[in-house]
């Protein structure tokens, strides 16, 4: 499998060859033939040396490779459009399929893409079957840099790093290139990809197939008592960093959604964090070559059972992405207030696939260390009042404030928002005053078109609660009713209808507790 190209319409396409007489044909011939000489001259070439004469190939597959790669270079110079002055290519190979990228830059880095000749291509497969000889197995990308000064660099991609998606085959071609060169060992990432099988993936009915098993089977999972803070705490934890790296408009740093909370660290571990209704949470994620993965993909060890004794709402849609392509290492799931595992680490084989959110003092430590290199004492206090309000749920944005200032340095609205998302946030709402409580009462009756019989909307009266009003009208003196509407409305607008027959004393403390609810545990 080869791609397409052509040069591109800022640099004139590659010149035909076939002239008995280069420099007749071709103006920019002697430039040519002086860069080919540029390659005998050099000393200390990064990579490689190579002449024009036809050398007999070298015993030694170091010695191969390199003139090799000098025979490619030379090649794809030869290619090149005119003015060309930088060459990039990639070529990704395999026994059964083949990609080949090569891009020419001018002085004006405007870019001309070629296509490598059959005589490119072959020589990338010997220097690949050569490369065989030099480890465990041949690489899977070349990537060469040549200047038109002479200068080379030559990388051998053996997989140490995922290729990028549009270099990377599908498992079928790397388990017939394995066939016929095998290896010893594959980085965890390319045997996960060959040879994951779905086995992590646990779609809902098969969770629940699975879950009715262990239920059967006695098995539980194994309740997690010191590897994690409690989930509403660990929640604003992550919530509050990654606020701290929002404001600091940073790329990194853990995220916030609705119900979900992840993070990728910067090795290529990461974590998800799903909160699901009921209390319930599912934390999973992978770290990047876990030993177990390396054993179940490498050596043919049993995949860990993360998933032993997880409940049937374990499933794909709160799982890690890692576990489509076989990646999981752990699983913990958080019901009835405890963190729960099946067959996962502990959490201190976790830090690199997790934010630190181990405690209060490492939230400050790491939020502090995006204020300054060395935080003062005043800015670190500011930083654990910051965490304990995001742990009591009541943070604001004078919060943040305190924090980061509000001098335009930090995004503090864009940090407020991804503790409001945790919903760790409360916002005071203006007190309605009693007319306007009144007037939305009134309203509310006419819009319901409630019978108004015996209860004049003018004699409406509103008396103060904690957070709102309660408004009625109030009965005649020797008046005896039973079941008299009564109306709550609260400083942000929530009206509840209710009746006498429910003591207002009552009510009120459960309406107070909806508003805290939706804003946070409010001060009276």
């Amino acid at each position: 499998m080869k791609s397409s190209g052509q040069a591109g319409d800022d640099v004139p396409p590659a010149q035909e060859s076939g002239s008995s007489d280069p420099a007749a044909d071709d103006p920019d011939a002697a430039f040519l033939a002086e860069f080919m000489k540029s390659f005998d001259d050099q000393e200390d070439a990064p990579d490689v040396g190579f002449s024009l004469e036809e050398a007999t190939p070298p015993a030694d597959p170091t010695e191969q490779a390199k003139q090799l790669s000098h025979q490619i270079a030379r090649a794809l110079a030869a290619l090149g459009p005119q003015g060309w002055r930088q060459l990039e290519a990639v070529f990704v190979m395999s026994t059964s399929a083949e990609l080949a990228q090569v891009f020419y830059a001018d002085d004006q880095q405007r870019l001309a893409r070629v296509q490598p000749t059959d005589e490119v291509i072959g020589l990338v497969r010997e220097h690949r079957h050569v490369s065989a000889q030099l480890g465990d197995g041949p690489w899977w990308r070349l990537l060469l840099t040549l200047a038109s000064t002479g200068e080379i660099e030559v990388d051998y991609d053996y997989g140490d790093e995922p290729f990028p998606d549009d270099q990377l085959f599908p498992p079928e071609v790397y388990l017939a290139d394995l066939e016929v060169y095998p290896h010893s060992s594959l980085p965890v990432w390319l045997a996960a990809y060959v040879g994951h099988g779905d086995r992590q993936s646990r779609p809902a009915h098969i969770a629940a197939e699975q879950s009715r098993a262990d239920r059967e089977a006695g098995v539980r999972g194994l309740r997690s008592e010191r590897d994690f803070p409690a989930f509403p705490i660990m929640s604003a934890r992550w919530a509050v960093i990654a606020a701290a790296f929002v404001a600091a408009g940073s790329q990194w740093g853990p995220r916030v959604l609705p119900a979900l909370n992840f993070f990728e660290g910067a090795k290529r571990s990461g974590s998800t964090l799903y909160a699901l209704p009921g209390g319930r949470a599912v934390l999973s994620g992978g770290v990047w070559n876990a030993p177990e993965l390396d054993a179940a993909y490498n050596r043919a060890a049993p995949l860990p059972r993360v998933y032993s004794g997880a409940p049937e709402w374990v499933a794909n849609p709160v799982l890690n992405p890692r576990a489509a392509n076989g990646l999981l290492s752990f699983c913990y799931w958080w019901e009835a207030g405890n963190w729960y595992r099946g067959e996962s680490p502990e959490s201190e084989h976790l830090s690199a696939a997790v934010p630190g959110i181990w405690s209060s003092e490492t939230v400050v430590d790491v939020v502090s260390g995006l204020l300054a290199e060395n935080p003062t004492e005043q800015q670190r206090a500011s930083v654990a009042t910051l965490v304990s309000a995001a742990e009591a749920g009541v943070t604001t944005r004078e919060t943040l404030v305190g924090v980061f200032g509000d001098e335009g340095k930090f995004d503090i609205d864009s940090a407020l928002y991804q503790l409001m998302l945790a919903g760790v946030t409360t916002t005071v709402p203006q007190q309605l005053s009693r007319a306007e409580a009144i007037a939305r009462v009134r309203q509310f009756i006419l819009d319901q078109d409630l019978d108004t019989t015996g209860y004049p909307l003018d004699k409406l009266r509103a008396d103060r609660i904690s957070v709102g009003w309660m408004v009625y009208v109030p009965t005649e003196p020797g008046e005896i009713s039973i079941g008299r509407a009564i109306f709550y409305i609260a400083d942000d607008g929530v009206l509840e209808q209710s009746s006498s027959s429910v003591a207002p004393s009552v009510y009120a403390v459960e309406f107070e507790q909806r508003f805290q609810q939706r804003h946070g545990s409010v001060p009276n």
